[in-house]
């Protein structure tokens, strides 16, 4: 049977916010009566709603963990946060256990489904469905077709694997079937870095975008005993917008990332081998190219591997293809 997880630091529920696609939040306090009084049925939905990775029930004490109270403009007890992958989507003030009730259900209830989609979407690709390694993020469309596949460049790529443009391929990853190993009798269909653990993807758009966000999925082989030759996932990325060509590599240090993100063994969803990486919005409003640079990965290898990127946003009106528009590069940039 499932407790609530008692928080005890920021990291820790920063880290569950990460790894859980739901997670309740039951902010409390020892004197609180009221508190006292809804507590068992706090601890009872929890019982029986409680899904690994998917819901998780955590109780806070205000006194312990100020800091989180006032992240999230606690002022009264108890209060009750739901967070959707991270994001708070409803907030109970109060002892009122049916308005919990009726939402905590609710919320297990579009779990359910959220679960079951994705299940459907990893045996989606022979229907010609397009593909996703994780739930689209509310409010924002997959953009992924906007890039233009004449001009996508991806520098150190191992030519025994595929080309720029699978990483867009909106299918299932076939190594989701063979543990990392792909499909046999045909190309492999994911790219492999060649030289060392470094690649650069320039990915010019059709359009002018809001970029959003970014799907990477990653699929190693999980049974290699060669370490050394094993490829590794993305661990540290760094993002450019609006340049006009490739960058290359000693040119990438030269040049101040839009974004840098790391990324943790956490964030990488263990039935799809995809990790989200939420952008700076106001940093990608008018996006008409971006530079993906995956600096190092997670291991001591020198391959580094990619399956496939999905990229989510809001696209605007088609331009002409031929010369990008630089925008908001500094002088000397």
């Amino acid at each position: 049977m499932a407790h609530p997880v008692q928080i005890s630091s920021k990291e820790q529920f920063d880290s569950l916010l990460r790894s859980s696609t739901f997670v309740v939040a039951d902010f409390y306090a020892d004197w609180c009566g009221p508190c006292h009084a809804i507590a068992p049925a706090y601890e009872q939905l929890a019982a029986q709603l409680s899904r690994p990775n998917l819901i998780t029930f955590t109780k806070i004490n205000v006194d312990n963990q100020q800091d989180i109270a006032k992240a999230y403009g606690v002022t009264a007890m108890p209060t009750f946060i739901v967070f959707e992958r991270s994001r708070v989507v409803n907030t109970i003030r109060g002892a009122n256990p049916q308005k919990l009730t009726e939402v905590v259900r609710k919320l297990a209830a579009e779990a359910s489904k959220s679960d079951s989609s994705a299940e459907a979407g990893e045996s989606s690709a022979a229907g010609g469905a397009v593909w996703y390694g994780a739930a689209a993020p509310k409010g924002y469309d997959d953009i992924s077709d906007q890039y233009d596949p004449k001009g996508v460049e991806l520098l150190n790529r191992d030519s025994d694997f595929g080309l720029a443009k699978t990483l867009f391929d909106s299918s299932k990853p076939s190594s989701l079937d063979g543990k990392g190993k792909g499909k046999t009798g045909g190309a492999p269909d994911w790219i492999e870095s060649d030289t060392d653990e470094q690649l650069m993807l320039f990915i010019p758009f059709q359009s002018r975008l809001k970029v959003h966000s970014l799907q990477i999925t990653s699929l190693p082989p999980t049974d290699d005993e060669d370490d050394d030759e094993t490829p590794m996932r993305p661990k540290t990325i760094q993002l450019y917008s609006n340049r006009s060509h490739v960058l290359g590599f000693d040119e990438a240090d030269d040049i101040p990332a839009v974004q840098t993100v790391t990324l943790d063994a956490q964030d990488w969803d263990p039935k799809t081998g995809t990790a989200k990486v939420d952008l700076r919005f106001v940093k990608f409003q008018s996006v008409t190219s971006l530079v993906v640079f995956f600096v190092d990965g997670d291991g001591d290898s020198e391959k580094l591997r990619v399956d496939r990127i999905r990229i989510f946003g809001e696209a605007g009106e088609k331009r002409e293809m031929g010369k990008l528009e630089k925008i908001g590069d500094e002088p000397g940039e």
